[in-house]
């Protein structure tokens, strides 16, 4: 028989942790304050140790109440993630994604009104970041991944390998074209943020295939995400080494243009992920089904 304190005073606890406040906590709670401070009061006197400092307009968590209230933050998400997934698991309609946002934003995300016609039985919840790991308790259904296609105990399914291109807004373009040459030393160049051995890798392999590459990519501008680099070139900052199927719509519009007419492999693609050794859910296969269509329909586009 555990002996723990009572669930409800850790509770109390946690929100007053959160808040740093007995009179914002009761508010969130719809407790009196004097209940509030009764509860975490009778909680360290069953602990022996003082949970928080209190001052006269605020609250300090001491080491024991830092302590307890990482654990309770993490045991009350476990708990919310089990409770989730029990109640949920009577949907068989919803399929639950996770997917990098980047691949949300430029390629997902335009497409979902098809997604919704092809498949209109079928409940969509879309996550971009990466806390579920597909672990055997999780709440996904399925994820994308963006790399090698090795990850430990999970099956997985290949959509589509990166096709690399150059691309910067036509007036960018215009204006670093003398005589029908392409002058690169006018360009700030756009970089993907990555370890100082692997900062230009992509840019050097697509500089490699066009012949160009003696050229200096030192310096330009760096972020962490993909979607940030084609924003930038969007509005003109530079010119960037991007996935051809992460800029298909800006290079339909005319908002991006090639570089020039020059595409390379990358090294990594996206794949359709799932938990191994389980059955597949129908909502999984025809998603995957969906998937593989559209990007036929990309492939063939791209060849026109």
């Amino acid at each position: 028989m555990r002996k723990l304190p009572a669930l409800s005073a850790m509770k109390v606890f946690e929100v007053v942790g959160q808040t740093r406040s007995f009179t914002r906590a009761a508010e969130v709670l719809n407790l009196t304050q004097s209940a509030v401070s009764r509860q975490v009061r009778n909680l360290e006197k069953q602990l022996g140790e003082d949970l928080l400092i209190r001052r006269h307009h605020d609250l300090e968590l001491t080491r024991a109440g830092t302590e307890l209230m990482v654990t309770l933050q993490q045991a009350f998400h476990t708990i919310e993630q089990t409770v989730r997934s029990i109640v949920e698991t009577s949907n068989r309609n919803r399929l639950r994604i996770n997917v990098p946002p980047t691949f949300a934003k430029r390629w997902l995300m335009p497409r979902l009104s098809r997604l919704r016609r092809a498949l209109p039985d079928i409940e969509i919840s879309l996550s971009t970041e990466l806390r579920d790991s597909l672990a055997e308790r999780g709440l996904l259904d399925c994820a994308i991944r963006f790399g090698d296609g090795e990850w430990p105990m999970l099956q997985s399914r290949i959509l589509m390998t990166e096709r690399h291109i150059a691309v910067c807004a036509p007036d960018l373009l215009k204006a670093a074209t003398r005589d029908g040459r392409i002058d690169f030393s006018a360009f700030t160049f756009l970089h993907v943020l990555a370890s100082a051995d692997q900062r230009y890798l992509t840019w050097q392999h697509w500089l490699d295939a066009a012949g160009l590459g003696d050229t200096d990519i030192r310096g330009g501008l760096e972020f962490d995400l993909l979607d940030l680099v084609i924003e930038a070139a969007c509005t003109g900052l530079g010119v960037a080494v991007v996935d051809r199927f992460m800029v298909g719509r800006q290079l339909e519009s005319g908002e991006l243009v090639p570089v020039l007419d020059v595409g390379v492999e990358g090294h990594e693609s996206y794949w359709l992920v799932t938990r191994s050794g389980q059955p597949e859910l129908a909502t999984v296969r025809d998603f995957h089904a969906w998937l593989l269509n559209e990007l036929a329909l990309d492939q063939a586009a791209a060849a026109t």
